[in-house]
C-alpha cells in the first residue's frame, strides 16, 4: 500500500506540475491587447431651412413648386437663412442663438404665414442656385423696396397715369391687366375733337398701390402704373399733359399683338393747309 501511495503522490505532483507549467507560460506570453470600441458621438442637431429647389433667374415669380425645406446643421446656420421657426436647441455654442435670431427674423419676415406661402408671388431679384438657402435680400415680395424694379421687363419702364372709375373700365382694371391708352382732346381750333390711341398692349404694373389682384373682383384707384417701352415715354408724357386720358381694357384673347405706341401717335402731325382764304388740316407721316 506504501507503493501505491507513494505513486499516486508522484502522479499528483506530475499533473501540478504540469499545470503550474502552462500558467507560468500563459503569465509571460504577450497579452493581446482589447480593441475599445468607442460610443458613436451624438447626432448634430439640424434646423430645416427654405431652398430654391431648382435654379432661380432674376425677374422669377416665384410658386410654392420653386421651393423646399432642407435639413442644414446648425453649427452651420446662417441668421439670414429662412428655417421653419422649429431649430433644436444648441448648448455651450453660439448655434442656438443663431438659430433663435433665424427664427425671429423668419417670423418677423413672414407675420403668420407659413414661409413658403409668404413667398408665393415675390420676384427674384438676385440669381438663386440649387440648393441655395433663399434670403430675403434676393427676394422682392410686393410692396417692398425694389420691386417694381425687377417686375420690369427690359427696355420697359414704370409710368403712373391719373384715373378715376370712368377713365379706368368702372376699376374692372386690375394689376396684369393689358390695356389700350385712348386720349379724346379738341383739337387747336377749337372745333370738334380728336381721338387717338396713344398706346396699345401695355402692362398695368398696378392700381394706386397694389401689385397684386389675389381674389378681387375690381380695384378703385386714383393711380394706374403702366409698363411702357422706353422709346414711347414721350408718347404717354406728352399725353397727360394735353388732358384726360382713358383706359381700355384688353381681353385675355387679345394680350398677343405689339406693345408700344398707337395709330395716333406713330409720328404724324397736323399741318394746316390754306387755299383761298379757307383751312384745312391734314395729318401727314
Amino acid at each position: 500500500m506504501g507503493a501505491v501511495r507513494i505513486a499516486i503522490v508522484i502522479i499528483i505532483a506530475g499533473i501540478a506540475a504540469i499545470g503550474l507549467a502552462f500558467l507560468a507560460q500563459s503569465m509571460m506570453a504577450p497579452k493581446t491587447p482589447v480593441a475599445v470600441v468607442a460610443p458613436p458621438p451624438p447626432p448634430k442637431p439640424m434646423a430645416q431651412v427654405l431652398i430654391a429647389k431648382r435654379d432661380l433667374p432674376i425677374g422669377l415669380r416665384l410658386t410654392a413648386a420653386d421651393l423646399t425645406w432642407q435639413a442644414w446643421p446648425l453649427d452651420a446656420l446662417n441668421a439670414n437663412f429662412i428655417t421653419d421657426g422649429a431649430a433644436p436647441e444648441a448648448s455651450a455654442s453660439g448655434a442656438g442663438k443663431i438659430a433663435q435670431d433665424a427664427g425671429r427674423a423668419t417670423s418677423n419676415l413672414v407675420m403668420g404665414a407659413s414661409p413658403i406661402q409668404a413667398f408665393e408671388g415675390a420676384i427674384v431679384k438676385e440669381a438663386i442656385a440649387k440648393g441655395e438657402p433663399i434670403m430675403a435680400r434676393k427676394i422682392a415680395r410686393a410692396g417692398q423696396t425694389g420691386y417694381l424694379a425687377v417686375v420690369l421687363q427690359p427696355g420697359m419702364r414704370a409710368m403712373a397715369v391719373p384715373v378715376t372709375s370712368e377713365t379706368g373700365a368702372g376699376g374692372f382694371i386690375l394689376p396684369g391687366d393689358r390695356v389700350d391708352v385712348l386720349q379724346a382732346r379738341t383739337p387747336e381750333g377749337g372745333k370738334g375733337f380728336v381721338t387717338e390711341t396713344l398706346m396699345q398692349n401695355v402692362r398695368v404694373l398696378a392700381i394706386d398701390q397694389t401689385t397684386e389682384s389675389k381674389e378681387a373682383k375690381s380695384v378703385v384707384g386714383a393711380t394706374a402704373t403702366l409698363e411702357i417701352p422706353a422709346q414711347d415715354m414721350e408718347v404717354l408724357a406728352r399725353g397727360k399733359a394735353q388732358g384726360e386720358m382713358i383706359l381700355a381694357l384688353r381681353s385675355y384673347a387679345d394680350v398677343g399683338g405689339r406693345t408700344g405706341r398707337g395709330n395716333g401717335s406713330s409720328g404724324n402731325e397736323t399741318v394746316r393747309i390754306s387755299r383761298g382764304g379757307e383751312t384745312t388740316e391734314v395729318t401727314v407721316r
